[in-house]
């Protein structure tokens, strides 16, 4: 095996690192994640993660967790209302989707990202995460890369994996290239307890999701674990915007008045959002790697997910595709076919690319479909052709 007695680090601790760790594990190698959490209790930012049959769901299979999966997921969370910006319902699902239907192409079951990650954590042996490893750089030592820390710490590594996201360190060993933003911000909420802290959104909810499109703007959220909501204010603009608003994001009633001000023609409906979340709310501009991407393949560094690939969520397609790209670059590095890790590296780096181009190419499709002024009508004849 090309990575037998090879020391490998994997950057970053999120679903494709621990994929990874995970599938590499399974074939008796010496994988460290470093990961920049303060330990396995962090609390995981995020909507839940909906995993795809041929992707995510492929990837817990090789893992071993399927059934760690299936008694974790959350059913009925992939259950979903389409409204207009008045609250009014135009499309539900919640009378014809099951509760489990996994094996069907169009099943998306969704689980909490704390919940995955715990799966994920718990298959792994004892000390394979380094927790508090916060990466700052690295360089060439011997056949291998010495990496450092915050801290001091250095660690060597033979074979390094880049799963340090979006806002990837790692990349620019690899890659001069980079994201462009794709013209929508997204502002993120959280609602803890959302039964009693905001009872009519809940209602609404029925413990699954909610797209609502009105006035080239969207409002899309989902129901969590332990009884929380996320949602986002999804909204075109430009990429400075954060800075530029001189908002105070952990100020809500400032929040609610943007709100008011940004969405004029929505119903106050969905002012309990903003009146219930926990501050701060959390602005994210939405990137995308340019769909022709292209580097040399380097003998010991390679990336996943989106450190590789950053898209928009628009199509779902994120995790799943970090969750892929650890299930064939474990295979790529394990399997007889390659006489070199680079050339292994290679194999996985070209399949991925393309497969992450075409990904990426749909979610921003969407987003300009969801964006729209007939965003509504466009979503609901999408939908209601599934």
């Amino acid at each position: 095996m090309l990575i037998e007695n090879k020391k490998i680090a994997i950057v970053g601790g999120g679903p494709g690192g621990l994929t990874l760790a995970r599938l590499l594990q399974l074939k008796k190698t010496n994988v460290k994640v470093y990961e920049r959490d303060l330990n396995k209790e962090a609390r995981v930012q995020g909507s839940p993660l909906d995993l795809h049959e041929d992707s995510g769901l492929a990837a817990m299979t090789k893992a071993g967790l399927l059934e760690a999966f299936k008694n974790n997921f959350m059913p009925g969370a992939d259950r979903m209302l389409i409204m207009n910006e008045q609250a009014q319902i135009f499309l539900s699902d919640h009378n014809d989707k099951p509760d489990k239907n996994f094996g069907h192409e169009h099943f998306r079951p969704e689980i909490d990202r704390g919940v995955l990650r715990k799966i994920l954590l718990e298959s792994l042996e004892p000390e394979t995460v380094v927790w508090d490893s916060h990466f700052i750089s690295m360089e060439k030592h011997g056949e291998g890369w010495l990496l450092h820390f915050k801290g001091g710490q250095s660690e060597y590594a033979d074979v390094v994996i880049a799963a340090d996201g979006a806002n990837s360190k790692i990349r620019s060993y690899v890659t001069d290239v980079k994201p462009f933003y794709s013209d929508i911000m997204m502002l993120e909420g959280n609602i803890y307890d959302a039964q009693k802290t905001a009872p009519q959104i809940h209602a609404m909810l029925r413990g699954g999701k909610i797209m609502a499109f009105g006035n080239e703007k969207d409002i899309l959220m989902g129901q969590k674990a332990n009884k929380e909501i996320g949602f986002y204010a999804s909204f075109k603009t430009n990429e400075n915007w954060a800075a530029d608003s001189g908002l105070d994001f952990s100020d809500k009633s400032q929040m609610l008045d943007w709100f008011k001000k940004a969405y004029p023609e929505w119903s106050n409906v969905w002012h309990e959002l903003f009146e219930s979340a926990t501050t701060p709310f959390i602005p994210r501009p939405i990137y995308c790697m340019p769909l022709n991407q292209y580097w040399e393949a380097l003998p010991n560094l390679t990336l996943l997910g989106d450190a590789a690939h950053i898209m928009p969520p628009f199509a779902g397609e994120g995790v799943n595709m970090a969750m892929l790209d650890a299930l064939e670059l474990s295979e790529c590095l394990t399997s007889e076919a390659h006489p070199t890790i680079q050339e292994a590296i290679a194999d996985y780096e070209t399949n991925m690319r393309k497969r992450a181009s075409i990904m990426a190419q749909e979610s921003l499709e969407n987003g300009k479909r969801m964006h729209a002024e007939n965003a509504l009508e466009t979503m609901l004849a999408f939908f209601g052709g599934h």
